[in-house]
């Protein structure tokens, strides 16, 4: 039987290098604050407790987590050990049931962490040799500032902060993520008797596994690929991950059965779904909430988000599926229409220059083409409900809340004000004038005045 898991989420740095109102770690990766991608790996290994440590903008990181984690505030900020400790009083319930549980201690500016890596560092920790600490580390292609991990073998033997290494240890190529896992046992015992001697006057985290190597304690290292790692401090560091994510999703998708006519123009959200057989061409944006089923085209420059799109629908070119939109089988939104709480039935369409907003469109209905559902009077809005095989004619005005019956025809440049009956056809338009020989007219006056005569 494994031990309950503990998790420990740094997140108190002021992220100044992002230049932001919004706190470092909420900032989005494919439509996810990326602390909630970390989260999401973490909840794969069912952890008994979750600690995010905060400092500056709390209140943004208490509204995001939405009660999915206890908070600890560290305040003043004084390095990652002293983080560490912040989470103490929130995990002495744990430690007193569990003394022999694993303490996770993560990045909220480092998301992409694989459950799996995060188990690997519970494994080592739980294996026979019983280390006090594990640690993960990586060799990166430039070590530049990063702090240095010295082994023999997986034994950890020293960590030591860039800042503070000589250069034998600068030329060493394996680095600290930050990343560690140790028994809640062992942990505050060992942050208790951190010290600020360095360069910076910080209470290292890393200081734990000297100290434990000094008490005769074993430390152990466990290595991931560099990309696992990475830490998002800036703007230019969250585009490089975004592109990273996106790289990784776009080849799942191909894998899956998706045609991605360009890969590199096609952007996925977090949660996006995709059937076999789906055609995606190029230009084609995903936001979040959006699900697609088999034998679907996408055709380019579509912006898709909140959308259900059955199977073997067809979408754009130049289409906006906003939230609430739902296609049902072989339905049709073609090119320079927006929906928004718009459901289809099956095989219905509007193949171009419609809005259509909170409303139901029954199966095999044709929306012509200028359609709009007037739905929003300046305070509230109102539904349209246009029945089975109707007909819409062209730059109609369908102004709700209005119900077009089954098999009902509104011709084309109407305005719909009142409900129109089952087969009907509803005809609104102002009376045709007709005055020959008036434009002749018009013409000869204006020519002789723009010349002055």
């Amino acid at each position: 039987m494994s031990n309950p898991i503990a998790a420990i989420i740094l997140a108190a740095g002021k992220g100044t290098r992002m230049k932001s109102d919004l706190h470092k770690v909420l900032h989005p990766i494919a439509g996810r604050p990326m602390l909630l991608h970390l989260m999401a790996s973490v909840d794969e290994l069912r952890p008994a407790q979750k600690v995010v440590v905060v400092g500056d903008k709390a209140d943004q990181l208490e509204a995001a987590l939405a009660g999915s984690a206890e908070l600890a505030v560290q305040d003043p900020q004084l390095g990652t050990g002293h983080a560490v400790q912040q989470a103490e009083g929130a995990l002495a319930g744990f430690a007193a049931e569990n003394e022999a549980g694993d303490v996770l201690i993560l990045y909220g500016d480092v998301p992409f962490v694989p459950a799996a890596t995060m188990q690997a560092m519970v494994d080592r920790l739980n294996a026979p040799d019983a280390p006090a600490v594990v640690v993960l580390a990586f060799e990166p292609a430039d070590a530049l500032q990063y702090g240095r991990v010295i082994v023999e073998g997986d034994r950890v033997v020293k960590m030591v902060e860039h800042k503070d290494a000589t250069d034998a240890e600068r030329a060493v190529r394996l680095c600290n993520s930050g990343l560690m896992a140790a028994k809640a046992r062992d942990l505050f015992g060992l942050l208790a008797r951190v010290t600020d001697d360095n360069a910076a006057k910080e209470f290292y985290l890393v200081d734990i596994v000297n100290i434990a190597n000094a008490d005769g304690r074993r430390c152990a290292v466990v290595t991931t690929d560099p990309d696992d790692v990475a830490g998002i401090n800036s703007r230019a560091e969250l585009a490089r991950a975004e592109a990273q994510w996106q790289v990784f999703r776009r080849e799942e998708a191909m894998a899956g059965g998706v045609s991605l006519r360009a890969p590199d123009t096609v952007w996925f959200s977090w949660d996006t779904e995709l059937g076999r057989d789906v055609t995606i061409e190029p230009n084609v944006f995903f936001g979040p909430g959006v699900k697609v089923a088999d034998g679907v085209t996408i055709r380019a420059n579509s912006h898709i988000e909140g959308a259900v799109i059955g199977a073997g629908c067809e979408v754009g070119p130049f289409a906006r599926l906003r939230p609430g939109t739902i296609l049902g089988e072989k339905a049709k939104i073609g090119n320079f229409v927006e929906t928004k709480k718009a459901v289809l039935g099956q095989g219905a369409k509007a193949n171009h220059l419609t809005y259509l907003g909170d409303v139901s469109v029954g199966a095999g209905a044709n929306i012509g083409a200028g359609t709009i559902t007037c739905n929003y009077d300046g305070y509230f809005k109102y539904r349209t409900e246009i029945g089975e095989n109707a007909f819409i004619g062209s730059n109609s005005a369908l102004v709700a809340p209005v119900k077009i019956g089954r098999d009902a025809i509104v011709a084309a440049g109407s305005a719909v004000t009142r409900d129109v009956a089952d087969g009907e056809l509803r005809l609104v338009r102002g009376e045709q004038l007709v005055k020959p020989g008036w434009a002749d007219r018009f013409h000869d006056a204006m020519r002789k005045k723009k010349a002055g005569k």
